[in-house]
């Protein structure tokens, strides 16, 4: 990278209809200090011209293998060795098949093959596309083999559906790469403790009292502070998430898997924060066999779970940190504040269900921090984001007990 840039960014541009949202992206990159590089595939300069994306990057686009007018050769190798970090957004259904499977017919997959950068990769289809078996396990082989996806949102679409598939909005994109390529680790020596989730608890083999809760705000600030140096321990209830391979993590089912994996890691933590939608009741009895239909009605006695937030938050020490979560339907500050005193939290993430795009199951919120001193309200964003919020947040607290 030249002595004045922050680093240095290879974008790759596929054919999508999200690739005019690339110029915003570039933008960003270039404003935050970045030197940007693109490669588009020839489809993707049908939905954005070159001209467009060369001006804003300051470099020209990169498309052929060479250029047969001079003979001039664009090498991958080279672009790998350049980048500090790869990413390709918007990238289609096509291209991450592509990628999955080591096919490199275009200079946008060799440079793929080539790259020893961390890749990210923000998909974008319809929403059928994007729930095919097919895509999905594409998107976890590459995944799994270390490249990070932006994960896509839920909207409406080009096809004029409604459903999953948007390519993450720019700032989206750029917060998650800038804050990798920025190295912050202000979370070096601290240990965390993160709750996500739901909890099942059984009635018999095939069923199960639970909650919508998808797991994916308490993976965002897991991983959020494993990248800040946080040594993390995720307790996550089953849900269908994956997670970076240094953060620790436990699979539990139940409530009382819950307590008993955050009571003995709790003591030795910096840091508790409780994402997880634990179940308040569970039944009484739980039968070894399915239960038969029998009757018109059926009566099942239930009993309260234990309260591990309450549990922390009885044996908090006066140096720990405790982050606790509310989702609420009506009187919603009321209730989080009674909440955050009650189970002596440090502060309270509320969200509610009555906010459009927040809540279970989607990959915004919008929430309102509370503490005995207040109270700050933020505007809906993508979890990553909202994740970052409540790192810093943290952060303001160490500072403050120091």
């Amino acid at each position: 990278m030249s002595a004045m840039s922050k680093g240095n960014i290879l974008l790759g541009i596929t054919g999508g209809i999200a690739a005019y949202k690339a110029a915003i992206l570039i933008r960003l990159f270039v404003k935050a200090g970045y030197s940007v590089k693109t490669v588009m595939t020839p489809i993707a300069k049908h939905f954005v011209t070159p001209l467009t994306i060369a001006t804003l990057s300051k470099n020209p686009v990169l498309s052929e293998f060479y250029n047969p007018e001079n003979g001039d050769w664009n090498s991958h190798v080279d672009l790998g060795l350049w980048a500090d970090a790869f990413v390709i957004a918007p990238a289609t259904a096509n291209t991450i098949a592509k990628m999955a499977n080591g096919i490199a017919d275009n200079l946008l997959l060799t440079s793929y093959l080539s790259a020893r950068s961390k890749v990210f990769f923000a998909p974008t289809m319809d929403l059928d596309m994007f729930q095919h078996p097919a895509t999905q396990k594409n998107i976890q082989t590459l995944i799994d083999r270390g490249n990070i996806a932006i994960d896509a949102e839920s909207g409406e679409l080009a096809s004029g559906l409604e459903g999953k598939g948007r390519m993450a909005e720019p700032e989206t994109i750029f917060a998650v790469v800038d804050n990798f390529l920025s190295g912050n680790k202000d979370f070096k020596g601290k240990k965390v403790l993160v709750t996500a989730g739901p909890t099942y608890e059984h009635i018999d083999p095939v069923r199960f009292i639970g909650n919508y809760s998808s797991g994916k705000m308490g993976f965002a600030i897991a991983e959020e502070l494993a990248h800040r140096g946080a040594e993390v321990h995720l307790v996550a209830g089953p849900v269908k998430l994956t997670c970076s391979d240094n953060i620790i993590r436990y699979d539990i089912v139940s409530a009382n898997e819950m307590l008993e994996k955050c009571a003995s890691i709790f003591p030795y933590c910096d840091v508790a924060i409780l994402a997880a939608a634990v179940a308040d009741y569970a039944p009484v009895e739980q039968s070894k066999s399915k239960i038969k239909k029998q009757e018109k009605t059926m009566t099942l006695e239930l009993k309260k779970n234990p309260d591990i937030a309450k549990y922390l938050g009885e044996k908090k020490k006066e140096n720990q940190i405790i982050v606790g979560f509310a989702l609420e339907t009506d009187n919603e500050l009321a209730n989080a504040t009674e909440k955050l005193k009650k189970k002596n939290f440090d502060f309270i993430v509320l969200n509610s269900l009555r906010d459009k795009g927040a809540g279970f199951n989607t990959d915004t919120n919008k929430v309102k921090f509370i503490n005995t001193d207040g109270s700050k309200d933020f505007e809906l964003k993508s979890k990553s984001l909202v994740a970052k919020d409540i790192a810093n947040e943290i952060k303001l607290l160490f500072q403050k007990m120091q």
